[in-house]
């Protein structure tokens, strides 16, 4: 299938200079069905007690982060992206043979190329679409979401899955408690289908956003065409993900805020009309301090980071399907959704579900 993509009308000019913000008249998609994949395997704080210096304790209070999952040995990245595909191609009522489009964000991905997504389409049985990948680590859901919300606004499209997924287990040094200890292993996806959005039900808004200067406080150095996979680079630990914590910490209470409210202002809402967040889950700590600048009561954000650690892309998809699950969305209501991941790139989305 070949895909068209027409210009949709510009966004009003007081977001178009800061980040791309999409929207253009009543929505254009709609979420019609959700999936998860986690592995068995669960990491516990006392297990990495075992094999790091921290405690439970140090890294509860610091992150919320409980237990993990750990991927199996043999399972790839595209096994799980696969697993949550077709859990949300089963939600929709579609078939693979429906999709007109395959997104994945992942930075984790089965092979350097090519994308994982290729990998995904092969193992779903879709048949000649365009299927790539999104690398903007824990926004990279976002981003896929904005892209999909595009082309289904300007008719190109029918059904578009997104995917966000991550195997970090394998990208971590368990020698580095600043980074072991926060991440897991993940899969979450949506079908997103084209809407005349005559019910006002759908995806209202997506606004992101990158600032390069913050590129290397959340990076792996090792492995690309500055630092090429050497024995130097493997010895060093080049090759893993290397963090400064402060600056991703100051960033992402201050970035998640500003899209927030971004996209409440460019609705005209506020604080008090969101009925839910799904946020990344990065710390415990982050939401708690966005969720006081975006003057949304705390109980109404969902939190799983206890049991799933930071899945980076995957978490916010994950988190939906698991409320879904759970029958506690309900129709009408405002979803708001935030991440922020390496780059530094973050994001919000806007949903009346």
């Amino acid at each position: 299938m070949t895909i068209h993509l027409s210009p949709s009308d510009p966004p009003p000019a007081d977001t178009r200079t800061h980040g791309c913000a999409a929207r253009s008249g009543p929505p254009g998609s709609r979420i019609v069905g959700t999936g998860r994949y986690l592995p068995e395997r669960r990491l516990t704080n006392a297990d990495l007690e075992k094999i790091v210096d921290t405690t439970d304790a140090w890294i509860t209070e610091r992150t919320g982060i409980k237990e993990r999952r750990v991927a199996a040995p043999g399972e790839v990245t595209s096994d799980m992206a696969a697993a949550a595909g077709k859990r949300a191609l089963e939600r929709a009522g579609i078939t693979a043979a429906d999709l007109d489009m395959i997104i994945v964000g992942t930075i984790s991905g089965d092979h350097p190329m090519p994308a994982c997504a290729t990998f995904v389409q092969q193992k779903l049985g879709a048949k000649n679409i365009p299927s790539f990948d999104i690398s903007a680590a824990c926004a990279g859901f976002l981003y896929g979401m904005s892209i999909a919300d595009r082309f289904l606004r300007a008719g190109g499209a029918r059904y578009i899955l997104v995917i966000g997924v991550e195997l970090l287990s394998r990208i971590l040094n368990f020698e580095d408690r600043t980074t072991c200890v926060l991440f897991g292993d993940g899969a979450g996806a949506v079908v997103l289908a084209a809407t005349d959005g005559k019910d006002g039900r759908g995806l209202l808004s997506t606004h992101i956003y990158t600032d390069g200067s913050l590129a290397e406080s959340l990076l792996i150095p090792g492995g690309g065409s500055k630092e090429p996979v050497s024995a130097d680079v493997v010895a060093n630990k080049r090759n893993f993900v290397h963090m400064t914590g402060q600056d991703v910490f100051k960033a992402a209470v201050r970035n998640l805020a500003a899209a927030s409210n971004a996209a409440l202002e460019y609705n005209g809402m506020d604080g008090s009309q969101i009925d839910r967040v799904v946020a990344h889950q990065a710390n415990l700590r982050i939401l708690n301090m966005v969720g006081q600048r975006v003057d949304v009561p705390w109980d109404r954000f969902f939190i799983n980071i206890q049991k799933y650690g930071n899945t980076s892309s995957a978490s916010i998809p994950i988190a939906l399907d698991e409320l879904v699950e759970a029958d506690a969305l309900k129709p009408g209501e405002h979803i708001l959704m935030c991440a922020l991941g390496a780059g530094i790139s973050w994001g919000s989305a806007l949903v009346r579900w």
